[in-house]
């Protein structure tokens, strides 16, 4: 069955303009990443030395802490907050770690690998800013410092989850 060409571009149209309207309502929803909430020079900075040196402290302390288990090649992948766009308070920060178990089979030589794959909860009080986060984390060694409104830190929750 044959239908008008006018027809056929009135239904892709109104496709088009629904999967728009679609993309529209996803693109601004209530909650991005913080890196998308950040709105001065300054936060930019901030959140990035943050997420840099809590690697660094990550790394410093990974031999005589989380990596002594059986994997001992624990690598930080990303901390990531999701924010309100509107509000800036925290919904949620998670950092994320993977680490993998090889063992060799001496006769075969063939190696088995276990992957392991961590998503570890921040313990953020609820309704926290983002600019209480910056300024918190903003120190030098960010892993140690309280989170706000809490009495624990980025490194409690690490030992709650690794």
């Amino acid at each position: 069955m044959f239908r008008p060409l006018s027809i056929i571009v009135a239904i892709v149209g109104l496709a088009l303009a629904c999967g728009n309207q679609v993309a529209q309502a996803g693109s601004t929803g209530q909650y991005v990443e913080a890196g998308t909430a950040l709105r001065t020079d300054a936060e930019v900075e901030a959140w990035y030395g943050i997420t840099t040196q809590l690697r660094r402290q990550f790394d410093e302390i990974c031999g005589d802490t989380f990596c002594e288990g059986d994997y001992s090649n624990l690598q930080p992948l990303r901390f990531q907050c999701s924010v309100d766009a509107r509000s800036r308070r925290i919904g949620a920060c998670v950092w994320s770690f993977a680490g993998s178990q090889e063992s060799i089979d001496p006769a075969t030589g063939h190696i088995t690998v276990q992957p392991g794959f961590w998503q570890c909860h921040m313990p953020l009080a609820p309704q926290t800013s983002l600019d209480r986060l910056l300024a918190a984390l903003d120190d030098p060694q960010p892993l140690y410092a309280r989170l706000p409104g809490t009495e624990r830190t980025v490194l409690d929750g690490l030992i709650d989850c690794l």
